[in-house]
């Protein structure tokens, strides 16, 4: 191939501009079908990897892995945000309750379901009912806004995503320290309380580097400046945990909690946001790269089985969670189904997972969460507005108006 015989700087080079204008025209096509950005890219990334052109050489491929990790660490530092102290008493337990309940109840069937009917090996089985917790808050939210949804569904189901991926960044937490790091061997009880160890050590990392930037962001510090500086931490975190093998999620999470927690300073993360699609354009790119359509034929079945369950879970785990809560019955009867999404943070912890397991299980584990994360997202707006309109969320002079705009 061509582009193999380039110098190692122009192959970087021209890789990543092939990748950046392969995502960009793929979305102008995803966005006429009305499908979110994420389908695009990974869509993108399917055209120019292996499984189909082969444009980007497999070496290349291969060596992007510490993308996912910058992706996440971006990820888990909006998350945290989200951990206001003001916001957390606001809601006060039942929101927690429902959270817990849907996350949990979606991660045990699917593990259940793995490990017993399909009887796939234990580390399998337990990382992607880990990763099935997960859910993508941005269709959800997108949809909201555009029917102009509000109400006491409406105030729940944004809380319940807010927490639903801190949720799951601990579980996997969790997860990971519960399967050993060669070949996806279940761990020794010391690898297994090491493992804890450090992660409750990157979580007080986090806070620790959340106090730093919190006396760092003088007044008079420039935007440039406050850019700079976070991302220093962020990378400093990230590089400081994989060096003790730990996810940097939960401490670029907890760093993320303690500084919008010491400062209520909301435009650096906006400030982060803009700086970071062309990041996550990346990671979504090499994402469905990575994604070897060959092996369906393998294990289709177990992809369409997870889709299924984890929707079964997330509803059945949202009703109990209500039920117990004490909501009403509105919310009660449709919550679950606006969490049907799953991307960004799902498809990242794949890749964690992935380098936890065998060379096949991993694939496995990431082509499972790869191509249901498409169907998610093609299926999700439908969903999320079902249940706004059977909550009762959409006022009716709102559907007409909608209804006379679309016409």
């Amino acid at each position: 191939m061509w582009i193999e015989q380039l110098s190692s700087v122009s192959l970087i080079l021209l890789t990543l501009c092939i990748m950046l204008f392969s995502g960009f025209l793929l979305t102008r096509v995803t966005k006429k079908l009305r499908l979110p950005n994420v389908t695009g890219y990974i869509l993108a990334g399917v055209l120019i990897g292996p499984s189909v052109f082969n444009i980007i050489p497999k070496q290349m491929i291969s060596n992007m892995g510490f993308i996912s990790d910058i992706a996440l660490t971006f990820i888990a530092f909006s998350v945290g945000r989200f951990f206001k102290k003001e916001k957390l008493k606001k809601t006060g337990p039942e929101v927690l309750l429902i959270t817990l309940f849907e996350s949990l109840f979606a991660g045990i069937v699917v593990t259940i379901v793995m490990f017993f009917v399909f009887r796939l090996s234990f580390a399998f089985s337990l990382l992607l009912g880990a990763i099935a917790t997960a859910t993508a808050p941005a269709s959800t939210i997108v949809t909201i806004r555009q029917y102009g949804a509000r109400g006491k569904f409406v105030n729940t189901l944004l809380q319940v995503v807010a927490l639903d991926d801190a949720v799951c960044l601990i579980v996997f937490s969790i997860a990971t320290a519960l399967v050993g790091h060669e070949g996806g061997q279940v761990a020794s009880i010391q690898s297994i309380l090491l493992t804890v160890l450090y992660n409750v050590l990157s979580v007080g990392l986090g806070f620790v580097c959340g106090f730093i930037l919190s006396r760092l962001m003088t007044p008079d510090r420039s935007e440039d400046n406050r850019l700079i500086l976070t991302l220093a931490l962020l990378l400093g975190i990230a590089g400081l945990c994989a060096i003790v093998h730990v996810s940097p999620l939960l401490a670029c999470m907890a760093f993320g909690m303690g500084y919008i927690n010491l400062t209520k300073d909301k435009v650096l993360y906006e400030q982060v946001e803009k700086f970071s699609p062309p990041i996550l354009s990346l990671f979504f790119i090499v994402s469905g790269m990575n994604l070897d359509l060959t092996s369906f034929t393998t294990y289709g079945l177990i992809g369409l089985t997870y889709f299924f369950v984890r929707i079964l879970g997330k509803y059945f785990g949202a009703f109990l969670g209500c039920a117990v809560a004490g909501t009403s019955h509105k919310i009660r009867n449709y919550l679950g189904f606006a969490l049907v999404p799953q991307a960004g943070v799902a498809i990242g912890l794949a890749f964690l997972g992935q380098r936890l397991l065998p060379e096949d299980s991993g694939m496995m584990l990431l082509s499972i969460i790869l191509s249901s994360s498409v169907l998610y997202e093609l299926v999700g707006p439908a969903s999320a507005k079902f249940a706004l309109h059977r909550s009762g969320a959409i006022a009716k002079g709102q559907k007409k108006k909608r209804k006379k705009e679309n016409t």
